[in-house]
């Protein structure tokens, strides 16, 4: 899906280069997960293997843009696309980040805000994420008073596999096309689907139906329910003439 809006982030027709990324698994916490990122013409795969035994449970594996030096600015656009091509059925993460501080004195990242989706890689081939489903994060934790992503200073992009709490383990492999950012005018309203808490839900509007409107739905309830309650009334020998639609019609009888 091309469009003269797209901003290409990575892989498309300038594809993948293998110094933009590097590892951060969670050995550096004492894990054993690893991952990689295999560069095949304009394919890249990202793949490794998800250990969850030495941290009990706990255990993740991605992979960074590489340096600090590089600022992407996507206040012009309303998401990222993902073009995803051979698939497991494995989740996976999609991290943002807009601060990068300075190394700590034992050489350690020093944590802030991540902005995070997950996704499973099984479902479409394209996924739009918009900015408004990024959820913020500290240290793992959901940070519900985080300022919003800071699109004219995104700093790092991110990849990961994790175990979510040992739901996953093992080995995983999924195979990305590109990674855009994208306006919702160009590729939106062609229909690009959007997966949302495991659900996939369409982008574009759907042509209106009656079968899908609310208000005709509310106009069956109600009448379904007048019509009973007129053949209870008619039955048991209620007075039914206040049940008629000329009493109801106020409007005429001034």
């Amino acid at each position: 899906m091309g469009n003269q809006s797209d901003l290409v982030l990575f892989g498309g027709d300038a594809g993948w280069k293998s110094g933009d990324w590097t590892a951060s698994d969670d050995r550096v916490r004492g894990g054993n997960s690893q991952s990689y990122l295999s560069i095949h013409n304009t394919m890249a795969t990202f793949h490794g293997t998800l250990d969850i035994t030495a941290l009990g449970g706990a255990g993740f594996a991605s992979q960074r843009t590489a340096g600090d030096s590089k600022t992407w600015n996507l206040s012009k656009y309303d998401g990222i696309l993902l073009n995803i091509k051979k698939r497991d059925s494995k989740r996976y993460t999609l991290t943002l980040k807009d601060e990068i501080l300075p190394l700590a004195s034992d050489g350690r990242e020093q944590s802030t805000i991540s902005y995070e989706y997950d996704f499973s890689s099984s479902n479409k081939s394209e996924l739009f994420i918009p900015w408004r489903e990024l959820n913020a994060t500290y240290r793992g934790r959901e940070k519900d008073d985080a300022p919003p992503l800071n699109l004219k200073h995104v700093k790092r992009f991110s990849i990961m596999a994790r175990s979510f709490f040992g739901a996953q383990e093992g080995e995983f492999s999924v195979e990305i096309e590109s990674i855009k950012a994208i306006s919702q005018s160009g590729d939106l309203e062609k229909g690009t689907m959007v997966e949302r808490n495991g659900a996939d839900e369409v982008g574009n509007k759907e042509p209106w139906s009656w079968k899908n409107s609310n208000a005709v739905g509310l106009a069956v309830i109600l009448s379904s329910t007048w019509a009973i309650c007129f053949g209870v009334c008619w039955w048991k020998g209620y007075d039914t003439s206040i049940m008629t639609l000329s009493n109801w019609m106020w409007w005429r009888k001034k």
